[in-house]
């Protein structure tokens, strides 16, 4: 397996064609998995908020004194989440309108121009799709699409890139009903390949070397089609909700 970093000289905005950027910047083939940072996805989109716009509630002027967050932040951290998971240590921890459990709903200021910060896509299933079918369309070849971001993990030190959004590949390899080494068998060993290609990815793309994309080439995976809920948890399974 190889991982290779596209590097993207050029800020995105959000009449960019981002799929066309990226094969200026790199060959893609058949098989290829991109793993895209979520900052450029959501830049092209359009989900960059100017904190000059925002006005703050009581509540979050509230919060924002407490946590000595921007008020600002918080209040585009409130209306990005369904509910606060925990709040702590100056962190706040909400689960998301998508479902995901993440320090400040995604909002992040990194990588962006000063006073403005970026909020997760609407929906990143359908940003990983449409661009895998412009890649398609453009080139002919049949790629995988993973769309990662950088989450805390509890009980954990340190982040981890996670996949929050896929197109043409299944994010979970399950191995229940097969044999290990001593011929027993598995039942419940179903590993989140998405996370750990976003996880890998991120060890060529980094923070701060303007390559927000990474091609894995040579990884055999299931190009059924399945969406990002399949890596979250049910309610009813979880044992820390």
């Amino acid at each position: 397996m190889k991982i290779t970093p596209v590097y993207i000289d050029k800020e995105i905005n959000s009449d960019d064609n981002l799929s066309k950027i990226i094969l200026n910047s790199a060959n893609v083939t058949d098989g290829d998995i991109l793993v895209i940072a979520q900052k450029i996805i959501s830049k092209q989109e359009g989900r960059l908020v100017e904190l000059s716009t925002v006005n703050p509630s009581l509540l979050s002027e509230g919060i924002s004194s407490q946590y000595k967050k921007d008020p600002r932040i918080v209040e585009l951290v409130l209306s990005e989440s369904k509910r606060i998971v925990r709040m702590k240590n100056g962190l706040i921890i909400t689960e998301t309108k998508n479902g995901f459990i993440c320090a400040n709903s995604g909002i992040d200021e990194s990588n962006v121009v000063n006073g403005f910060a970026t909020l997760l896509p609407l929906n990143s299933d359908e940003s990983a799709e449409r661009l895998r079918k412009e890649i398609f369309e453009q080139t002919g070849k049949t790629v995988a699409v993973i769309i990662s971001d950088t989450f805390g993990r509890p009980f954990r030190m340190g982040q981890t890139n996670c996949a929050i959004g896929i197109s043409g590949i299944e994010p979970i390899l399950d191995y229940s009903g097969t044999l290990d080494s001593f011929n027993r068998v598995l039942r419940v060993t179903a590993i989140a390949i998405a996370d750990e290609l976003s996880s890998a990815a991120e060890l060529v793309m980094g923070k701060t070397t303007k390559s927000p994309v990474a091609i894995i080439r040579d990884y055999s995976f299931n190009s059924e089609k399945h969406n990002i809920n399949d890596l979250i948890r049910p309610e009813t399974e979880d044992l820390f909700k």
